[in-house]
Order: structure tokens, then sequence, then C-alpha cells
């Protein structure tokens, strides 16, 4: 058996982990990373990077069908097709590109990275069997859990034939005439409209009476709007019972109790992800957790000295750019720094037609936090760029304490407010007031101009509307 000593011991290769070994070697730590699949986790590979491939070949897709009869702007195409396999590779190809590119950094910055499957012995000693069953030993002074999370499986519809997940969803050969998606989160939402603009029947069944139900209804009227217009049916207050018995439909109770079946040629389960925990010996740590979750401070120690987790593996928000910024934190804690991990906000964005994105409090969170707060939207169809994209739906609303104007949050629902999101969390990070934004020369004509508009319409001038 193989042995050595590490620095840093990293136990996953995702947008968290990776991250993590390559500020660690920058800063000089003998770093080592550890990962069983391809490096860059659930993101790079099947996760945020794949599925916005396949959303933006989707909404090319539908523009030529969406001009198939002539339009506004003079564009007529007399037919469109398109050939999945070919887009599928289109996709495959960004991904391998980018997670190249994740290797060569880590290259650059001298971190040894193993492929193989972990088990930790215990806070200092993991042993990794790789191909051929090889077995190695690695001593750490540091270990890192960033290990992630899965799809959860529903079990009376466990995956596989026509039951599938947004693993394989990402990876089409041809559209299926008929999908239905379980779960009218950003993961169902997002994926079944790109299939729905790629030429499926796309049915959603949602435990909850609204789409998105975590988000506000202020929000997500437009997306469910939006869904009504494409074509997409909904079946909110509904629960999924399973596939029938010739495993051609789903079977559906709705809100009133009366049973019906969705006839499905795929099945795509997106109702949530949980933390890996299990199968690498995390539980010889006895680390204290919460629920499911490893329980962290906040420098993501856990409760056992020197042992660190990031990422999904220790809860909600479970996002790549958490991840991503704890891993960083980590690497600069173990090289001698002060950091904590107290972000003012955490940007949450659903690639969804429209887009959205949320930061910090809403006016209800704000309230139910007991501070007293004014809000203000500006609605796109008052905005010049908005027009020329053809796209007047949506809003920016800014949330601000009444008394001193400190911004505690942002809202947005449009096409492209994606973009917007590093400006929203910049000003909460800066601790910027409606003044501040409102003052700000914004360049004209860009959907920016909504944010300065928003900041001064709660002040009480807005310029445009």
């Amino acid at each position: 058996m193989n042995a050595h000593t590490t620095t840093l011991l990293v136990i996953g290769g995702g947008p968290g982990g990776y991250v993590a070994a390559i500020r660690a070697g920058q800063l000089g730590i003998a770093t080592t990373l550890v990962e069983s699949g391809n490096l860059g986790g659930t993101c790079l590979n099947v996760g945020c990077i794949p599925s916005k491939a396949l959303i933006h070949a989707a909404d090319e897709f539908e523009k030529t069908t969406h001009f198939a009869d002539g339009s506004a702007l003079g564009i007529s195409v007399p037919s469109a097709s398109i050939d999945l396999a070919q887009t599928t590779r289109w996709k495959d190809g960004i991904v391998t590109r980018m997670t190249g590119g994740v290797a060569s950094l880590l290259k650059k910055s001298g971190v040894q990275v193993i492929k193989g499957h972990a088990r930790i012995i215990d806070g200092k000693t993991v042993e990794i069997t790789g191909d051929g069953e090889s077995v190695q030993r690695i001593g750490c002074q540091h270990l890192l859990l960033a290990t992630g999370s899965y799809t959860t499986e529903l079990p009376f519809m466990p995956f596989g034939g026509r039951v599938i997940s947004a693993t394989e969803a990402l990876s089409p050969t041809v559209a299926p005439q008929r999908m239905v998606v379980v779960g009218a989160g950003y993961i169902g939402l997002e994926l079944g409209i790109a299939y729905r603009k790629l030429g499926a029947h796309v049915s959603v069944v949602e435990a909850k009476d609204s789409v998105l139900p975590a988000y506000d209804v202020d929000l997500t009227k437009a997306v469910a709007t939006s869904l009504k217009g494409l074509g997409v049916e909904l079946h909110l207050g509904c629960s999924v019972l399973g596939m029938n018995a010739g495993q051609d439909a789903v079977r559906v109770r709705g809100a009133n109790g009366d049973e019906f079946e969705l006839a499905a040629d795929q099945v795509l389960v997106a109702v949530g992800r949980r933390p890996r925990t299990q199968g690498f010996g995390l539980e010889g740590l006895m680390l204290d957790m919460a629920g499911q979750f490893i329980k962290v401070d906040d420098q993501c120690r856990t409760s056992m000295r020197d042992v660190w987790a990031i990422g999904d593996v220790t809860g909600e928000p479970m996002l790549a750019h958490r991840a991503m910024a704890q891993g960083e934190m980590i690497a600069e804690i173990i090289a001698g720094k002060k950091r904590h991990f107290m972000p003012a906000a955490i940007p949450a964005v659903c690639f969804t037609d429209p887009e959205l994105v949320v930061v910090g409090l809403t006016p209800q969170e704000a309230k139910a936090a007991g501070m007293d707060c004014i809000d203000a939207l500006f609605p796109f169809s008052a905005n010049g760029r908005s027009m020329t994209l053809e796209s007047k739906d949506g809003f920016v609303r800014v949330v601000a304490r009444r008394d001193n104007h400190l911004i505690v949050g942002w809202q947005a629902v449009g096409k492209s407010v994606s973009e917007l999101s590093a400006a929203f969390s910049q000003s909460l990070e800066m601790g910027a007031r409606l003044e501040d934004i409102g003052s700000t020369i914004h360049a004209h004509p860009t959907l920016g101009e909504a944010i300065q508009e928003a900041a001064l319409r709660a002040l009480g001038h807005a310029l445009h509307i």
C-alpha cells in the first residue's frame, strides 16, 4: 500500500473542492484532491453548465419556430429542425473544455489530483481505492469534506426506464413527445421549459399551490404566465402516486382527491437533492450533524478539530457559488488569514423563462424579521432596452430600511436578469443606500437602468414612470 502525507486533503472535486484546492496551492499549502468522477462535480458535468447550454439551444430553436409565421421584426423562417444528438455533442464539448480547464488550474497551482474513491479512516487519514483496486493511504493535517449532493429519488418511482433524473435529461438524442415533470422547483421548470421549446408536450406536477414555491408570488407570477403561453400544462396542489401498470403514464392525485393519469414517454423527477454523507466513512468521525447536513460554524469548521466541510453537504442554500466562497475562505484560514463566512447575501437565480433573481430580503421577509422597510419596483415595460429585446414583462424591485435607506434586498424577474445579480450582491456587500444607487450613472440603454429607477422610485422621484 502506497502512503504519503499532505497538509490539506480535499475529498470532492466539485466547485467548492477544486476552488479550495486551487487557492490553497496558490498560498503554498501542500494540497491533495481526491475525486472519483470527473473534476467539476455536479455543476460542471451534469448541472449548472450543461443545463444552461441546453436552455440556450432550446431558446435559439424556439426563436426559429417563432419566426416561422413571420414576426414584427420582419424576420421569416420557412422551417426549422434540430439535431439533438449534435446539440448534446456541442454541450459535451463545453463541459470537456471547462473540466479540462479546472485540471489545468489545479496542476498550475501545484495540487496533486488523485482519481479514486476515498474512505475516511480517521480525521487525519484517508484510504483511496483507484483503478485496478490499487489502494493508497494519505495522512493529512487538515481534512476538507466537499462531497456535494445527489438527486433525490422517489421510492415509489425509482430512476430507470422512462423515469429519469436531470442527469439523463441533459443528454437527449431526441425530444420525447410527452414529458411529465415531477416538481415545479427551479430544476424542474428550467428543464421543463427547455423541453417544451424543443417540441415536447410538457406537464408539470407540483404538490404546492404555485410554481417555484420557494419564491414569492409577485416574482413567480410572470413565470406562471410564461408557462401558460408556452403551452406547459400545470397540475398544482397535486401529488404523484407512481407509474401505471403499463409504465406509460403517471398516476396523479388531484387537489380535490380525484385520481387521473398523465401519459408520458419520459418522466423527469426533480424533487430536490440530498447531501452526500454516505459511502465514504463519514459516520466514523461522529461529527455533529444538523439534520441530514454536517454542522459547521462560520468558518466551516466541523465539531472535529481540523476537519472542515463546505457546500451542499453543509446545508442550504445548495449553490455552487456558496461552495466556492467557502472553499476559498478555508484555504486562507489554513494559511493563517482571519476569515469568516458572513456574506451579506447569497444570490439565487432561476434560469426559467423569464429569469428570476433574489438577493437579500424580500418585502415579506423583511416584515417578518421586524424591520420597517420601504420597497419599490420599476417595470421593464418602461425600460427602453427591454423593448428592443421584445421583452417588456417583469421588473426590478428594491427593499430598503425606512429610517436610513440601507438596502437589504433586491429581486428581479425578466429576460436576462441573471446578469443583474452581481450588481445586486455588490450593493448589499458594500452597504449601499438608495441614494448611492439613485445617484450612480447607469449606462443607457441597458436593463441595469431599472436598478437605478427602482431606487429612485423608492425615494419618491422615479424619472421614467
